[in-house]
């Protein structure tokens, strides 16, 4: 009951604070938001004591006990992600630093000598060379609890890894930056590869000595690899990474529903069968940010996001949302403005009004959201959430979105090109 007031509490002072901005300017709202993400991103980065490799804590601040299988856990994919939303903030040493500890995790992992990276590891400053993987001791049975999803690897979160080793090295041209993208990618060609279509698997699940392949495809995670690989490619003059990047881009552009205007978000577990129930909103505007240029037609997808994923003046991840989800909103305001449309006031007044008082933006204004996915094959329903709590991912979201940087390219936003 203590925790549904603290909830009910934060999101009247959210509603509060988003009451006491409509005077703002939308580029007053978005100057405001961008000095906002990118303050919160500079004190994480901050906090982390000297200059070696780091790692930021996903949910910064979760109160001990909330939910302890998040507590100090920095995802991969969240890192990657305020890597390069600290790059486009004008941080491109604190970026090199989140760069560093995930070339180290990829080299000294405990028990796989691939070159692989988990989901996750546990935050703070490396100081000893080793960075750990997430986990705490559960005093009721005495015993080492570690989460299966994170100390798995999946294939987007790896792809993200690679974005953000491709941002430090245009920034350093450090060949370091560029080779650990490449083991990167070649890891995703040799373990997630499927055919019948031909694309890239979700990756692999589970604890050490059990882990299962994910035989599900994902057009997320395919446009995320499409996207590196296009980038190494560029940079390495690799002929297979080129071809990575053409198995990937065919299948996201085969997931494009021209019936309905929207693209499917992959397949089922057995990697053949269309999912078409389901739509996230991540799925349908990151096709715009990933393909430089991309299909005209593309450019159809709005009236579905706005009749499928629309949520107040935000935007939610599953279709028809039970609530507006922060970093999604801001995905939606970063196509926008790559599309060459306007970003409306009331959206950067949302995002704005969703800070924390510790910085961070929170994850939802709502208690929690649905994704109408499941964490992993050992769920027995779907129970990936979001929470009203401060997080990494959505911050630095905001951050991208403000800045107008695409995280994909490694630059700022051009006006809109599209192939004919």
């Amino acid at each position: 009951m203590r925790r549904q007031w603290r909830l009910l509490l934060g999101l009247g002072l959210l509603l509060a604070m988003a009451a006491s901005l409509p005077a703002m300017s939308a580029d007053t709202a978005r100057q405001s938001l961008a000095q906002t993400t990118c303050g919160a991103l500079h004190a994480a980065a901050a906090s982390a004591p000297g200059q070696g490799p780091m790692l930021l804590p996903s949910y910064p601040g979760l109160p001990p006990g909330t939910v302890r299988a998040l507590e100090n856990v920095a995802f991969v994919y969240d890192n990657a992600l305020a890597g390069i939303a600290l790059t486009a903030c004008g941080e491109p040493a604190q970026a090199r630093r989140i760069a560093d500890a995930l070339l180290l995790a990829a080299s000294h992992d405990p028990s796989f000598k691939d070159g692989r990276l988990r989901n996750a590891y546990r935050a703070g400053a490396i100081t000893d060379g080793k960075v750990e993987l997430p986990g705490y001791w559960q005093t009721q049975g005495n015993y080492w609890s570690q989460d299966p999803y994170q100390v798995g690897t999946a294939t987007g979160n790896v792809a993200w890894a690679a974005l953000l080793m491709l941002t430090v090295y245009d920034d350093t041209h450090d060949r370091r930056y560029l080779d650990g993208a490449v083991a990167q990618l070649r890891w995703i060609q040799a373990h997630t590869l499927g055919t019948a279509p031909a694309a890239y698997e979700g990756g692999v699940f589970g604890y050490d000595n059990a882990q299962r392949p994910q035989h599900w495809k994902a057009t997320e995670h395919n446009l995320d690899v499409h996207a590196a690989a296009t980038w190494a490619a560029r940079d390495s003059g690799d002929a297979a990474l080129m071809q990575q990047a053409r198995t990937a881009g065919d299948f996201v552009t085969s997931m494009w529903d021209p019936r309905q205007h929207r693209f499917l978000v992959g397949t089922l577990d057995d990697g053949k069968t269309l999912s078409r129930d389901k739509s996230a909103i991540d799925a349908q505007v990151w096709p715009l940010l990933a393909f430089d240029p991309h299909p005209a037609e593309w450019d159809q997808v709005w009236p579905w996001i706005e009749s499928q994923h629309r949520s107040g003046e935000g935007y939610g991840y599953r279709r028809q949302p039970d609530g507006m989800w922060t970093e999604g909103t801001a995905q939606v305001a970063t196509a926008l403005l790559a599309s060459g449309k306007p970003v409306p006031d009331t959206l950067w007044r949302l995002l704005l009004a969703q800070r924390s008082p510790g910085g961070m933006l929170y994850a939802t204004p709502q208690a929690r959201i649905a994704t109408d996915f499941a964490i992993g094959p050992t769920s027995t329903y779907a129970d990936f959430f979001y929470y009203h709590q401060p997080h990494l991912g959505a911050t630095a979201w905001a951050a991208l979105a403000a800045k107008g940087w695409n995280p994909f390219t490694g630059r700022p936003i051009a006006p809109a090109k599209t192939a004919p």
